[in-house]
């Protein structure tokens, strides 16, 4: 059982866009709190507002009212250079298309978060080898993406998201691009992962993928539909 202080705490959360003469409720007076070691899985049609709530947690942006408090801090007073630290820093990012630099090898697409860092080249390479080596990928830190399969470069995008030793871990259909048995694969390192201690928030329209979480919150028209223990 998780006590303590949330480690996300939103609050009357609300997104709304203007579309001419209407006005859209992406998100309509979400309360949502995660705890540390919460492994979840968010999940919803399309147009539910699961993408939306996940560029808000990863502060990628911002909300039209309604509070969002990130490790005991309200992120709408975070000036511009803040949400820059937090998003590099406490956060790691899983994106279904991967997002890695094909010229890059594995080693120096995981690098990256520790150059926008600051972090000196010896640091670098050393928990840039570890990042890759608790994925499995070893083997394979000198080949581009391009040398790799879906799989694999799925775990490359793991290994950096993990570099920063971020509190929690955003993945937006992680497992879209990979077939059954190798995202059940990628799945099965979450739960390592999460085992480890890390903060897991996952969006998937798949239930098989959803059901190797540990929480699962449905959204329906900008609303939490349910939001139950799996």
């Amino acid at each position: 059982m998780n006590l303590g202080q949330p480690i996300i705490d939103i609050r009357s959360l609300c997104k709304y866009y203007t579309m001419g003469d209407q006005t859209v409720k992406a998100l309509d007076r979400i309360d949502l709190r995660f705890m540390k070691n919460d492994y979840a899985a968010i999940m919803g049609p399309s147009g539910s507002g699961k993408s939306t709530l996940m560029n808000i947690l990863g502060c990628l942006d911002t909300p039209t009212s309604g509070s969002y408090v990130l490790n005991g801090r309200n992120v709408a007073e975070m000036d511009d250079d803040e949400l820059a630290r937090v998003r590099n820093r406490e956060i790691g990012f899983v994106f279904q298309t991967f997002n890695l630099l094909p010229r890059l090898n594995c080693l120096k697409n995981v690098e990256l978060p520790l150059i926008y860092a600051g972090i000196d080249p010896d640091e670098r390479m050393e928990r840039s080898r570890a990042a890759l080596e608790q994925v499995g990928l070893a083997d394979r830190m000198g080949h581009k993406p391009s040398e790799l399969s879906g799989g694999q470069t799925q775990r490359v995008a793991i290994a950096r998201a993990l570099v920063n030793r971020p509190s929690i871990i955003l993945a937006d259909e992680p497992t879209g691009n990979l077939d059954t048995a190798t995202s059940h694969d990628i799945m099965a390192m979450f739960g390592k992962l999460w085992e480890a201690g890390n903060t897991i928030i996952l969006i998937t329209h798949e239930e098989d993928i959803a059901r190797f979480t540990r929480r699962t919150i449905r959204l329906r028209d900008g609303r939490i539909e349910s939001d139950s223990a799996t």
